[in-house]
This record gives structure tokens, C-alpha cells and sequence, in this order.
């Protein structure tokens, strides 16, 4: 596997991460240097190490988790959509939307699942892993960072609607890995 086509693997990866990273920032109403920073390295960290772990335990487990990751992903999306939706129908005002671990965890794993089948393909096909994770982790770590900025941009004045969007959103992306992953099964 080439550089290219390892870079348009890493874009292709990291498109759940940049959607989320608009709805987080979308969510924080204000753009910092460091909240970016943080969604940016929760999200790349993340997207590398899934292929890390497929790629070294993946083969042994691939029927096991490829029957499955699908479903991980899409339960852990639709929960925190739902979230986001009936936080975006509450009258109460959240002034500051946490970039806690409680909070990053669940969004880090849920939108790195899918990489996790990447890792177990990369050594299907004998791609090299550290220059597959490099690229990954780094190109999610910049449009994650990115997304937070663009989606702050909004601004306050669309807090609601942004956070009924972005649980949609998840929810969307979710179904959509699930509904791939079914329609491959057939």
C-alpha cells in the first residue's frame, strides 16, 4: 500500500471524527486553541490505535470482530445522539460542554471502531502499520482539531438547533456503518 493510498485511508477514516468535532464545537459555542487541541488528540489517538489493535490481535479474533463492530459503533452513536437530541429539546442551558474523559471517551471509541477492521486488512494486505497509524492519527488529529474551529463558528446563537443537528448527525453515521456492514453480509 502506497503513501497516497494510505493518506486517502486516513481522510476516509477520519471523516466520522471531523463531523463530530463540528457538532462538539458547535456544542461549546466558543473556539479555544486548546479545546481543539484536545478533541484534536482524543480523536487522532484513537483513530491510530484501532488499526494497532487490528493489525495485532485482529487476525486471530477477524470473524469474531468483524461480526460485531458494526453494531458497537452504531449503539455507542445513536446513544450519544439521543443525547444530543434531548439535550438540544432541554431549557436548561449547559455554559460549558466538557471535554472531560467521561465525556471524549465514548465519542473517541465510537467514531474509531471502524478502524479497528482497517488494522485487520492493513495485515490482510501486508500494509505497513506504523506508517498507516502515522498517517491516521495525524491527519485525524488535524481535521478533528480543524472541525472544532469551523464548527464554533456557528457560534451560541444555534446552539439547539446545532446539537438537534449533530445527534442526528451521529445517529446518521451510525446507521450508515451499520447498514454497510449488514449489506456487505448479504
Amino acid at each position: 500500500m502506497g503513501i497516497g493510498e494510505l493518506f486517502i485511508l486516513a481522510v476516509g477514516l477520519s471523516m466520522d471524527a471531523f463531523a463530530v468535532s463540528i457538532c462538539k464545537g458547535l456544542a461549546l459555542g466558543h473556539s479555544s486553541f486548546k479545546g481543539s487541541v484536545i478533541v484534536g488528540l482524543w480523536f487522532g489517538f484513537f483513530q491510530a490505535l484501532m488499526p494497532l489493535i487490528g493489525y495485532f490481535v485482529g487476525i486471530q479474533l477477524s470473524v469474531f470482530v468483524k461480526a460485531f463492530d458494526h453494531w458497537i459503533a452504531f449503539v455507542l452513536l445513536a446513544a450519544i445522539g439521543i443525547s444530543m437530541i434531548m439535550e438540544s429539546r432541554s431549557k436548561e442551558e449547559d455554559e460549558s460542554p466538557s471535554l472531560s474523559v467521561k465525556a471524549m471517551f465514548p465519542l473517541a471509541v465510537a467514531t474509531s471502531i471502524d478502524a479497528l477492521a482497517s488494522g485487520i486488512a492493513l495485515a490482510a494486505v501486508e500494509g505497513n502499520i506504523y506508517w498507516a497509524v502515522a498517517f491516521i492519527g495525524v491527519i485525524t488529529f488535524c481535521l478533528s482539531a480543524f472541525g472544532v474551529r469551523l464548527g464554533s463558528f456557528a457560534g451560541s446563537r444555534y446552539k439547539s438547533k446545532a446539537e438537534l443537528a449533530g445527534g442526528i448527525i451521529l445517529i446518521a453515521i451510525g446507521a450508515k456503518i451499520l447498514i454497510e456492514h449488514l449489506v456487505e453480509g448479504m
